[in-house]
């Protein structure tokens, strides 16, 4: 009997590739230089190396107070080569090489990058890097007339730099434990500067690169737009201002009560922002109403766009869902959108990725309350902030225990590469047989 050989498929390479980012991160930051004091474990190295390789955010040690400057470049390199994804890296090189890519690499990077079709994916990696180094650039141009007279030439440009990258890729880590451990960006609630530099960096960031390919070719010429594009900007527009206004309301006696009305919609428009996988925060998570909370947790389930630098289970399939349950409700037979009709594989699809979302995220909320005496909605938050690759918490996450710690790694690493990729790595993606099955009856709702 012919032993079964074990396919390096696309999704299994950048699942690999991610993983030996992961230990080359951790081997790095578990060298004595690279913390301030007592050297980190192997568990809590994992733990940052996958929360910056994941652009997620949650941390088992102040990135400022924990790590030294070495530390903090490591992360920062990890944050932007995750960000990127490592096959756009590799692939430049390549390009400065003058190597030409072969129909497996162009598959790999059709997934890597979120590109619909194998043409013009050399062109959309070619782009990829130069408009992601002028965000950056732009970002930290921005931050640095705010960071350079607080913190001074050094400290300040360093600052700059390491939150307009981490902003732009949604990764959520700070340094601003120099001010206070743990603060994020709330000693910046109400800078307008600061508060709108990191809010436009995240939210370029989660569009993805295919949407910024149509949005230079076809400029604001809405109608030249791909299905792709007009889904995206659409569904990013309704949630932005939607959530902006909830929050105004929700908060207003909680998270945001005390500020000006001025502050509090600065204050609300980041709440608005940040949980679609940034990681920054500008109010004292704790002091969110419970509305407010259940609000963020959604959000984080939604996240950001795909093949950009956020997670989440995606606007799109957001959309997807929806116009399917309307179309649904309404008797029709077909989902319409923008006069496009989608096709019944994808609802299929974006069902499945939602399911497995919920699911893992339900498992882990089970596993973490009975690994930590912490409450359910403490084991949600930061399930949620994890699997979307967020890398908002409500403080716990370095108190949890090592074997939570375990379950929040695997679920960065899943919703970084994608829970469908996660799924496909431990199977073989089997054809159905030829054969048709009897249809079976049964009740649903």
């Amino acid at each position: 009997m012919k032993k079964k050989r074990f396919r390096l498929t696309p999704a299994r390479l950048i699942s690999l590739g991610f993983v030996l980012v992961i230990l080359v991160g951790t081997g790095l930051l578990m060298l004595p230089f690279a913390s301030k004091g007592e050297s980190a474990g192997f568990l809590d190295a994992l733990f940052t190396a996958t929360s910056a390789t994941c652009v997620t955010g949650l941390v088992v040690r102040d990135t400022f107070t924990g790590w030294s400057t070495f530390g903090q470049a490591v992360i920062l390199f990890l944050i932007q080569l995750g960000g990127l994804g490592f096959m756009t890296v590799i692939t430049m090189i390549s390009y400065a090489l003058g190597k030409h890519l072969g129909l497996y690499n162009r598959k790999i990077l059709m997934q890597s990058a979120g590109n619909t079709s194998l043409s013009g994916v050399g062109s959309l990696i070619r782009r990829i890097v130069p408009f992601t180094f002028l965000f950056e650039l732009s970002g930290a141009a921005l931050l640095a007339f705010r960071f350079i007279p607080k913190f001074g030439w050094g400290r300040g440009l360093w600052f700059s730099v390491f939150h307009s990258i981490s902003a732009f890729c949604n990764a959520g880590f700070d340094l601003m434990g120099a001010q206070a451990p743990y603060s994020s960006l709330t000693s910046f609630q109400t800078d307008p500067l600061v508060t709108l530099t990191v809010s436009l960096l995240v939210i370029i960031g989660g569009l993805g690169f295919l949407v910024w390919r149509d949005l230079f070719q076809n400029k604001l010429r809405w109608s030249k737009y791909q299905l792709h594009t007009k889904l995206v900007l659409a569904t990013t527009a309704i949630l932005l201002v939607g959530c902006w206004i909830l929050f105004m309301l929700l908060e207003s006696n909680a998270s945001l009560a005390g500020l000006s009305f001025g502050d509090r919609l600065l204050a609300s428009f980041f709440e608005a922002v940040t949980p679609r996988t940034a990681g920054f925060n500008t109010v004292d998570l704790n002091a969110m109403s419970n509305s407010g909370n259940v609000l963020t947790n959604v959000l984080m389930l939604i996240g950001g766009s795909p093949g950009s630098t956020a997670g989440g289970i995606k606007t799109t399939t957001v959309a997807v869902l929806l116009l399917s349950t309307l179309a649904s409700a309404r008797g029709r037979t077909r989902v319409i959108a923008f006069r496009y009709s989608i096709d019944r594989d994808m609802i299929r699809q974006a069902c499945s990725i939602v399911c497995l979302y919920l699911l893992m995220a339900i498992a882990a909320v089970i596993a973490i309350c009975a690994f930590d005496p912490v409450t359910v909605k403490q084991a949600m938050f930061e399930a949620n902030s994890a699997i979307a690759t967020v890398g908002l918490s409500l403080g716990i996450t370095p108190t949890l225990s090592a074997a939570s710690h375990v379950v929040l790694i695997l679920l960065m690493y899943a919703g970084r590469i994608g829970v469908l990729t996660f799924i496909l790595v431990f199977s073989e993606r089997k054809t159905e047989p030829p054969v048709d099955r009897p249809n079976g009856k049964l009740l649903i709702g």
